[in-house]
This record gives structure tokens, sequence and C-alpha cells, in this order.
């Protein structure tokens, strides 16, 4: 690693997709650390190999604030900011849900986040030779009504718009977010854990989605990662991607979105329908 080599601030660096990102990362030469909310195999192999991490429980706001001020020494300025936090709890209907559990989650999967991203603002390079990016990570249900997941769904659908505003907010830094798809991760326990009768037809369907070979590889998270945070601003900023769906790498998509502000973003369906 060298002195200017990029900086990445990994929240959730021990979960599945931001543990990736950080070896992918620190094998391109990367200054690479982040936060953990519990000990295990992976925090460990990340402080062996030199990556630097801090605790966080993104559930508590004194524990976001303590790990902020710890994150201001550790990494004095960054070029990336990920955010992989995520909770699918609680699984089941909004009406006989635990309205407590519920508000928590809309927590740890919204509000928290961006108290991170509003501490950390302050420390992103805007001197580099690209622009600084905050990358949050989205779920499915921005088509339709995913059922029994309203609180991870929300919170997603709620990121996704916050990545508009603050785009539109804050010119000098890209704000982007992804949705993987189906990534073999342990978001998952939450639905087997819930089983048939809160998750419904989603629990069998997560059941042959991870016996099968059908989720989307690791690599390809990180490859389109990568591209997103080398992308130009005006062709990524502001807009929710699909790994699964999208030509994302290809010029012919960064040629369509140049052309289109509105292309990945929230809209409201025939907004231009009139009866005249």
């Amino acid at each position: 690693m060298t002195k200017d080599a990029p900086k990445a601030v990994i929240i959730s660096i021990s979960s599945d997709i931001g543990y990736a990102l950080a070896k992918s990362w620190q094998r391109q030469g990367q200054n690479v650390c982040g936060t953990y909310r519990t000990a295990s195999p992976l925090v460990d192999d990340l402080s062996q190999s030199g990556i630097k991490t801090v605790h966080c429980d993104v559930g508590d706001d004194r524990s976001v604030a303590q790990a902020c001020a710890q994150l201001r020494l550790t990494a004095s300025s960054w070029d990336h900011l990920i955010l992989c936090p995520g909770t699918q709890e609680p699984v089941g209907s909004f009406a006989d849900c635990d309205f407590t559990q519920w508000s928590k989650s809309v927590d740890v999967n919204f509000t928290r986040q961006l108290q991170l991203v509003h501490e950390l603002l302050p420390l992103r390079n805007t001197k580099g030779k690209q622009p600084p990016v905050v990358l949050f990570f989205a779920g499915g249900g921005t088509n339709n009504a995913t059922v029994n997941y309203s609180a991870y769904t929300i919170s997603k659908i709620a990121l996704i718009k916050m990545c508009e505003l603050l785009d539109a907010e804050i010119p000098d830094t890209n704000f982007v977010i992804l949705g993987p798809g189906w990534v073999k991760t342990k978001i998952h326990q939450a639905t087997l854990d819930a089983g048939g009768q809160k998750a419904g037809a989603n629990y069998q369907k997560t059941i042959t989605k991870l016996a099968g070979d059908e989720c989307t590889p690791m690599d390809k998270v990180v490859a389109c990662c990568d591209w997103l945070l080398g992308a130009e601003r005006k062709a990524v900023s502001g807009r929710n991607f699909s790994l699964v769906f999208d030509k994302w790498g290809s010029a012919a998509l960064t040629e369509e979105l140049l052309k289109d502000p509105n292309m990945y973003k929230l809209r409201r369906h025939k907004n231009d329908w009139n009866n005249e």
C-alpha cells in the first residue's frame, strides 16, 4: 500500500460482502478499514492481515457516535465509504409484527446508516483524481409489493431516494446504491429462522436459492462495485443499480445513462397521464 492509495471505509466490514470487498481492495493496494458488530473469525482475519477494525453496533446511536470518533482517527480521510449493514427482521406481516422490532430494523437499515454518512462526510477526500463515493446496498421491492419484509423493504427504498437527494445537494461526491440480487450471505438466516408461516412463499424460495447455483457470485459483486466506484459521476451518482439486470460495465449503458437523468431512479409510474 502506498500513502496516496485510495482509502476505503467499510461499515460492517465483517459482513460477507464487506469482507469480500475489503480483501479484494487490500490486494489491489488500497488502504482499508471498517467496523464490525460482533467478534468473529472474519474480524480476526481482517486484523491479522493489517486491516484496522472498529466496533460499531449500527442499531445503537451511541455506538455509532463512538465508532465515528474512532474512525476519524483511524481514517483521517476517505475516498470510498461503503455501507453494508442490513437485517431482514422482523419477518412476517406488518399487522402481526412487534413494532418495536420493526422500528429498530428501520434504524439499522436506514437511519443509522445515514448517521454514519453524516458524521463521516467531512472526512471525504475531494482532491483526488475522482470524486469520493458513498455506496449503499439495496434490496428487492422497488417494482412490486414484497410481502412479509416491510421494514427491510421500505428502508431500502428510502435509501434509494436518499441517494438521489444527496446527489442533488452534494455535487462533489458520488452517491450510489446497488441491488446485488440473491447473494449467499448471513442476511437470509432471518428468513430461515422465521419459517414458512411468517416468511410465506419466500421461505421455500430462500432454501432453494441457497442450495442451488443461481445466487450472485461474490466476485461479481466485487467487480460491479469496482465499476461503480470508477464510473463518471453523471452516469452513476444518484441512481439505483441492479447487478443482475443491468448491463453494468458496458459503454452502451453508460451512454444511455448520460442521456437520461431519470434512469434507475424512483419515479411515479404514468405521472404524465391525463384524461383530456
